[in-house]
């Protein structure tokens, strides 16, 4: 995916969005390159608040932006697993956007900055957030984004709150290695640091 194709299908999601009622922000790879993460991502997710939203009117609007479901019975799809799989069909760029639901989520999205990305701004969401967004996933690409996000943020980070946050995602989702193991990153992190 080359940068072009990226800011092309940032903009159009964003333009697409904003043309909504309920807030939204990027979050995952994009959002954490804006807070200062180098890396690599070939796609856009985001997140949007989906109290009053009808997935259809969504899908028609993102249309209008030449955003298109990737699956077969993407609205289906997204009720049950709460994330629009889509693709921004001049480029070919994926894109994810995830239907929030949560007070965590709420909170998030009302505390989210806008930022330039790409020469395009958008609302992303804050170091904190991401980390415990990058926390729920816990996949290594998401185990080394927070360190990076911590490393480049602890300062403006309240470690108090992320560990309560993490801790009830834990406990909901049933994994009780997750805050352990959170933590030991935490540790290694704030220690090496």
């Amino acid at each position: 995916m080359t940068e072009e194709g990226l800011e092309s299908a940032l903009s159009a999601v964003g333009r697409a969005l904003d043309d909504l009622a309920s807030p939204w922000m990027l979050i995952g790879g994009m959002a954490v390159i804006a807070r200062g993460v180098p890396r690599h991502t070939a796609d856009v997710d985001a997140t949007i608040w989906a109290e009053d939203l009808e997935l259809d009117d969504l899908v028609e609007t993102l249309r209008r932006e030449s955003i298109e479901p990737r699956i077969d019975e993407a609205l289906e799809f997204a009720r049950q697993n709460q994330v629009l799989l889509l693709r921004h069909a001049p480029t070919g760029t994926d894109l994810d956007i995830s239907l929030a639901w949560l007070a965590f989520e709420r909170e998030a999205l009302d505390l989210a900055e806008h930022l330039v990305l790409l020469g395009v701004e958008v609302p992303v969401a804050r170091a904190e957030d991401l980390i415990v967004y990058k926390a729920i996933a816990w996949r290594d690409r998401d185990r080394a984004d927070v360190a990076r996000l911590l490393e480049n943020h602890r300062d403006v980070i309240d470690l108090d709150r992320v560990r309560r946050v993490v801790g009830r995602f834990a406990e909901a989702l049933d994994d009780a290695r997750r805050l352990p193991e959170f933590e030991a990153l935490l540790e290694r992190v704030l220690r090496d640091g």
